[in-house]
């Protein structure tokens, strides 16, 4: 899936979102995760519980970028969000879900 075939998943912060990191290049890489980002933010904005494959079928994202993405939404600068995490079945499959919380803390 392109960004392009996803007009209902795109992102527009106030503020251009502060990533960082030691192979981030502003350049190349800022659009793409604002953009990542904001379908990442849309799709868990429904406060309802969705595992990583369930966002990568809904998104076009790979399900390690997800992940970043889930984590970078619980800083601040990113805001603070609460993202809820709990095991899906079975807990010795390891398979996880996670919930965004829209209500402030």
């Amino acid at each position: 899936m392109t960004e392009e075939s996803q007009p209902g998943l795109d992102f527009e912060p106030k503020m251009s979102p502060r990533f960082d990191g030691e192979t981030y290049d502003p350049q190349y890489d800022q659009e793409r995760l604002t953009r990542q980002l904001g379908r990442v933010w849309q799709c868990m904005s429904d406060s309802q519980w969705h595992t990583l494959a369930e966002i990568s079928n809904r998104t076009g994202d790979p399900q390690a970028s997800i992940s970043a993405q889930l984590r970078h939404l619980r800083k601040p600068r990113f805001g603070g969000y609460e993202i809820q995490k709990r095991s899906r079945g079975e807990r010795s499959v390891g398979l996880y879900e996670y919930r965004l919380v829209l209500e402030p803390k």
